[in-house]
C-alpha cells in the first residue's frame, strides 16, 4: 500500500473550459493590470497565486439590446403616426378642393340662370314697347299735340335721371352712358331707339340745330359716326349723361355745341 494513499490532494479541480474562456475574455484586462502592479511591488512580495473572477456582462448586453429594440419599435411608430396625419391631410385637401369646384359650378350656374331671367324679361319689354311704338313720320296738326305730349314724358325722364352717375356700358337704372340715357327715356313713350350714338343719329329725320324742338336728340360728331348724344329740353339746353366727372347733367348749348340733330316725334 503506497504511503500517499490517503494524503488528500492540493491540487485545485480543473475548470471547465468554456468557464476559462469567459473568464479569460471578461478579466483579461484586469488581470494584465494586476500582474503589473505585482511585478512593480516589492521584491519580497509574496506572488498573487488567486485567480479574480469578474461578473459576466450579459445581462448589461441584454439591457442594451432591449433599448435598442425599443428604440427601433418607437421610429417605426412615429413613421406609421406621420404617415397617417399626411394622408388624412391629403384627404382633406381633396375634399376642400371639391367642396370649392362645386360652389363654383353652382354659382355659375346660378348667374347663367340669372342672365337667362333678365334677357327674357328685357325681351319681353322690348314687345311691349314695340306694340305700343310710334311711327317716325312728319307729325300731322292732330299728331303734333301728341308729339308734345310723348317729348314732355320724355323730358319727365330724363329729369327725374339727374344726378346719376356716368358709367361706360351701363343701362340703369342709377348709372347711365349717353345713348342708353337717350334710349330708356324714348322707350317710355314707345320709340324703341338703336342702343349706340351713331345709329341714334340716323334714327330720325335730320334737322338743324337752329330749328330744335323739345325732345330732339342732339349728337356731336358726324350724322352715322356720331360719338355723343343727348335730348335738348328747351331754353337752349341740353341734358344728357355727360361724363364720369360729371353724371347725368342739363347744359347749356352754346357751351358746347352740337354737330347736328334728328327728331323722332
Amino acid at each position: 500500500m503506497s504511503h500517499t494513499a490517503h494524503i488528500p490532494s492540493h491540487r485545485k479541480p480543473r475548470r471547465s473550459a468554456s468557464k476559462l474562456a469567459l473568464r479569460a475574455g471578461v478579466a483579461g484586462g484586469v488581470l494584465s493590470t494586476i500582474a503589473v502592479a505585482g511585478a512593480a511591488g516589492p521584491a519580497n512580495a509574496e506572488p498573487v497565486t488567486e485567480t479574480i473572477e469578474m461578473p459576466a456582462l450579459t445581462g448589461l448586453s441584454l439591457s442594451a439590446a432591449t433599448q435598442s429594440a425599443e428604440a427601433t419599435q418607437q421610429v417605426a411608430l412615429d413613421l406609421e403616426l406621420q404617415a397617417q396625419e399626411d394622408a388624412a391631410a391629403a384627404k382633406a385637401a381633396q375634399t376642400a378642393k371639391k367642396a370649392k369646384a362645386e360652389a363654383v359650378r353652382k354659382a355659375e350656374a346660378k348667374e347663367k340662370a340669372e342672365a337667362k331671367e333678365r334677357a327674357e324679361a328685357e325681351a319681353k319689354e322690348r314687345a311691349s314697347r314695340s306694340s305700343e311704338r310710334t311711327t317716325l313720320s312728319a307729325p300731322s296738326s292732330s299728331s303734333s299735340s301728341n308729339a308734345s305730349g310723348s317729348a314732355a314724358t320724355v323730358v319727365a325722364f330724363l329729369k327725374a335721371q339727374l344726378g346719376d352717375a356716368y358709367v361706360m356700358g351701363a343701362t340703369g337704372p342709377n348709372s347711365w352712358d349717353c345713348s342708353s340715357l337717350v334710349q330708356a327715356a324714348f322707350r317710355t313713350v314707345g320709340v324703341d331707339l338703336p342702343r349706340v350714338s351713331q345709329d341714334q343719329s340716323v334714327a330720325g329725320t335730320q334737322v338743324g340745330t337752329s330749328n330744335l324742338q323739345v325732345g330732339d336728340i342732339l349728337y356731336w360728331g358726324g350724322a352715322g359716326s356720331a360719338y355723343h348724344t343727348g335730348v335738348y329740353i328747351g331754353d337752349g339746353k341740353y341734358l344728357d349723361a355727360a361724363n364720369p366727372g360729371k353724371g347725368v347733367v342739363i347744359q347749356d348749348l352754346s357751351g358746347y355745341p352740337a354737330s347736328g340733330a334728328v327728331r323722332v316725334l
